[in-house]
């Protein structure tokens, strides 16, 4: 019994403790929510201008969205407006053309200069260009006041211009630091062209200063006809866009396979003699390497290499003389050959160092008596 009892309040302790701990978190800590954005999904995924669709169609007015211009599918009607998000340089003449015709008959056309700097001039036949509309490098930002709003900037970064031979019915901005905005009249209709249409896309409505100044835009044909909303006008050529935009990229590309041409380039010069033709003499070999033992006091070595040739075939011509030593050998050998024999010790004998005559003679002797063996 005595055994369990500090068990008991072991155990008792332990949910003391846990109780306490429960309380204490509890009443420290308070559940919230909290909301995380997620990416957009579907349509507004990849239409930029899905937002302001929904929110023009919200206050009552007929709103169209779409990738392409695509006059011919979908012709705007007199007192419709048309704006195009994408750079206005990519249309094609027959859509300018048809575009300037229909702003003539009372349409509302909303373009934006291009952005960044573009390595090739403007064509004639462009939109801009028809307009009279001169660009000007980017420039800051522009000053938004909002009553009831806080201070707010507008277009920084969007290529400024300058409308040239035309009078704009409304403007912002001065020709010394160049225009963010301008409406231009043309017949029963108008062009406005902006600095940028930033303000309009997806996640900047929310901004009242953006919803204040995108109503303002659409004002003119507001409510009297169909908005039609273009976030991608006809994409230009391939090598169009990688001359233009792709720059960055091919021309390091472009110097490197330059320099590694002018690596690989064969030099002007003097011809060069031709290679020497490799010796394989084996004889040749042999020599050359008799005369640098010979030449480093390595003589020796080749007598006695002499030598034990004589002697390797004495033992097969004459295994009796070969078996002798001494004077008794040299008397056999000298019987053989008919030779002397003092010649003959002398052959056998090792050469004197640094002798070459020495030498020469005693393997002369050698080869000698192998041949007559």
């Amino acid at each position: 019994m005595n055994g369990w009892a500090p068990r008991v309040a072991l155990v008792a302790l332990g949910l003391l403790c846990a109780g306490a701990f429960a309380a204490w978190w509890l009443h420290s800590y308070e559940r919230v929510e909290h909301r995380l954005p997620l990416p957009p999904a579907g349509e507004a995924a990849y239409n930029p201008l899905y937002a302001l669709r929904l929110a023009l169609r919200a206050d009552g007015v007929e709103a169209t969205s779409r990738q392409r211009l695509d006059l011919d599918a979908h012709p705007p009607g007199p007192r419709d407006t048309v704006l195009l998000l994408g750079d206005p340089g990519t249309l094609a003449p027959r859509e300018v053309e048809a575009l300037l015709a229909w702003v003539d008959g009372g349409g509302h056309l909303l373009v934006s200069t291009p952005r960044g700097r573009r390595m090739a001039a403007a064509p004639a036949s462009g939109l801009l260009t028809r307009l009279g509309i001169e660009l000007r490098a980017a420039g800051g930002c522009e000053r938004m006041h909002l009553p009831g709003q806080e201070q707010h900037v507008e277009f920084c970064g969007g290529t400024r211009f300058i409308p040239r031979g035309v009078d704009p019915e409304l403007a912002w901005g001065d020709f010394a630091a160049g225009f963010v905005f301008a409406r231009l009249r043309r017949g029963e209709g108008a062009v406005d062209v902006l600095a940028a249409h930033d303000f309009v896309v997806n996640g900047a409505l929310d901004e009242a200063p953006h919803a204040a100044l995108t109503r303002q835009l659409l004002d003119r044909n507001y409510g009297r006809g169909t908005i039609h909303l273009v976030y991608a006008a006809s994409m230009p050529g391939l090598w169009r866009l990688l001359l233009e935009r792709a720059w960055m990229a091919w021309a390091p590309l472009l110097l490197a396979l330059a320099a590694w041409l002018w690596m690989r380039l064969q030099r002007i010069g003097p011809v060069l003699p031709s290679p020497p033709e490799q010796r394989r003499s084996l004889l040749e070999h042999v020599q050359a390497s008799g005369e640098h033992l010979r030449r480093y006091g390595r003589a020796a070595l080749l007598h006695a290499a002499v030598r034990e040739a004589f002697l390797d075939r004495l033992r097969r011509r004459d295994p009796l003389a070969a078996a002798l030593d001494g004077p008794a050998r040299v008397a056999a050998i000298a019987a053989r050959t008919g030779l002397a024999a003092a010649d003959i010790e002398h052959a056998l004998r090792e050469p004197r160092p640094r002798d070459g005559n020495d030498f020469r003679q005693r393997v002369a002797r050698l080869i000698d008596m192998r041949r007559r063996l």
